[in-house]
C-alpha cells in the first residue's frame, strides 16, 4: 500500500516552519476504539461520496475550521491521506490550505451525505418524504 499524502516540502529542513508545532517525537495517544471506528466510517463515506459526485465534478468537501474559523476546501486525495494518517497515525497532517479554490468545485460533508441518501432512495424507489 502506497502513502497517497502529499510529500512534506520541508521534510529534512532544519527551518521546517511546522517545528513551531511541536516535537515530532512527542508520544500521540493512540486512537480509541470508538474514535478509530469513527474514522473507519468517514473513510467508507468518503469513498462512496468521491465515486458518486466526482464524475460530477465535485473535487472535494469542505470543512468549517475550528482553528480559524474559516471555510477549507479539501480534494479528494488530501482528505482520504488525511483520515488515513489519523487512523494510522493519530492525527492528521499539517497540510496548505487549497490555492484559490472555486466554491461551486466543492460541497460540505452534509450536501455530500444528502447527495448519497438520496441517490439510495432513488435507488430503492422509496419516497425520501
Amino acid at each position: 500500500m502506497h502513502d497517497d499524502a502529499p510529500l512534506d516540502p520541508f521534510a529534512g529542513d532544519p527551518d521546517d516552519p511546522a517545528a513551531a508545532l511541536g516535537d515530532p517525537d512527542e508520544e500521540i495517544a493512540p486512537l480509541s476504539v470508538a474514535e478509530r471506528e469513527d474514522v473507519l466510517a468517514d473513510l467508507a463515506d468518503l469513498e462512496v461520496f468521491r465515486a458518486l459526485l466526482e464524475p460530477l465534478g465535485v473535487r472535494g468537501l469542505t470543512v468549517d475550521c475550528g482553528d480559524c474559523g474559516k471555510l477549507h476546501y479539501i480534494d479528494w486525495d488530501l482528505l482520504h491521506g488525511n483520515l488515513r494518517q489519523l487512523l494510522d497515525e493519530g492525527l492528521p497532517r499539517v497540510h496548505e490550505p487549497a490555492l484559490a479554490p472555486d466554491p461551486v468545485d466543492y460541497v460540505s460533508w452534509e450536501y455530500a451525505r444528502g447527495y448519497v441518501d438520496g441517490v439510495i432512495d432513488s435507488e430503492d424507489g422509496s419516497d425520501p418524504s
